[in-house]
């Protein structure tokens, strides 16, 4: 078996008949069609997902005893047919024990490492506290159990805190915690949006190699901390990972609704503004440290000019060119630098470049020879 425990305000006979009973086997036509007017209202209602322990157990046991005065506890049975059992029992403390009788082709939800590795993707930053077991410590040569509560999520995540709390440090340790594998990030912008929409969240430039290794779906969506979908797309440009969280983005998150919602349209154009203008501040307050970084930048921007329609009016003013001395300029800036010697007789702006500056040594001596 595996149990799911909490110590809430549990349930009495009548609430188990009414949110159990009547919505999880009222059937799924009726149900849809009270909420057929409000879908984004239908995840996560009290008892619809009360359907998927049935993908896994043969039988499911709910014990329960309510917070109120003279409550008795109660045991609810079924093994997913519309036929139960009720009966009294006995439960020391308030709350809820959800016992799934594991199904024979499903005992893999009875080993300790794929449970701890869906916890972690689907629960890590959920705002209540979630105890796996308890903590082990090695002793004697032996891991043994402590009383510890083995706490496996953070309730308070990088994103809900306020940017002039954190460090740096913070926000590459967050990074890691998020990308274990990955090396650290060159940058990050820190989102809070209240109005016109709600959107919190950190968006990283990942440092990638020599080759355009931009890792799609690297962004995690995130409703009010509780995990949605690490697939987003056209909410967030592709180059980026990190985290976002909304709770106006639409949770059934089928990609033609997202791309006629709203506001996925205006927080997509709210994040590619951001992004430009956090680069654009970086590059004119630290236009030293920019340059350092522009050799791993580079495939970013070039890559938002070229798949981000609004792109490229931003971030002209940022990208750069880097010359065969290592001197780097702005698009205008190399214009007006090499306009006296390279403009043509038709007075056109003639501009040379070498993909490969040992290959082709000969040809850039000789331009360099004639002043260009």
């Amino acid at each position: 078996t595996l149990t799911v425990s909490d110590q809430g305000i549990g349930m009495t006979q009548e609430e188990i008949d009414k949110y159990i009973n009547q919505i999880a086997f009222s059937g799924a036509t009726e149900f849809l069609d009270k909420y057929k007017k409000d879908g984004a209202s239908i995840i996560g209602h009290f008892g619809l997902g009360f359907y998927s322990a049935f993908m896994v157990a043969k039988s499911v046991d709910i014990i329960t005893l309510s917070w109120q005065p003279d409550a008795k506890a109660v045991k609810w049975t079924c093994d997913g047919s519309p036929a139960f059992e009720m009966t009294d029992t006995d439960k020391a403390d308030r709350g809820t024990d959800i016992v799934l009788h594991i199904d024979d082709d499903c005992k893999e939800f009875l080993e300790k490492y794929r449970l701890e590795s869906l916890l972690k993707k689907y629960c890590k930053f959920l705002p209540v506290e979630i105890a796996f077991g308890k903590k082990t410590k090695w002793e004697d040569g032996q891991e043994k159990e402590t009383d510890e509560l083995n706490i496996i999520n953070d309730t308070h995540p990088l994103w809900t805190r306020k940017p002039a709390d954190l460090k740096d440090e913070d926000y590459k340790e967050f990074y890691k915690q998020l990308y274990p594998m990955q090396d650290e990030p060159l940058f990050w912008i820190h989102l809070n949006v209240d109005y016109p929409f709600n959107l919190t969240g950190v968006l990283y430039f990942p440092k990638i190699k020599n080759q355009l290794d931009v890792r799609r779906n690297g962004i995690q969506l995130y409703c009010n901390q509780v995990f949605v979908t690490d697939q987003v797309e056209n909410i967030v440009p592709d180059f980026l990972h990190g985290v976002i969280d909304s709770p106006d983005i639409p949770l059934n998150v089928s990609r033609s609704y997202l791309q006629s919602d709203t506001n996925v349209k205006k927080i997509s154009g709210y994040i590619t503004k951001k992004v430009a203008d956090r680069l654009k501040q970086i590059f004119r307050q630290e236009r030293e440290e920019y340059e350092k970084k522009w050799d791993d930048l580079k495939l970013f921007i070039h890559y938002g000019i070229l798949s981000e329609m609004d792109f490229y009016d931003k971030a002209k003013d940022f990208a750069l060119l880097k010359d065969t001395e290592g001197h780097y300029y702005t698009y205008a800036e190399y214009q007006e630098f090499v306009r006296d010697q390279q403009t043509d007789k038709d007075s056109n702006l003639v501009c040379l470049y070498t993909h490969d500056l040992a290959l082709n040594h000969a040809q850039v001596e000789a331009a360099r020879l004639k002043g260009y």
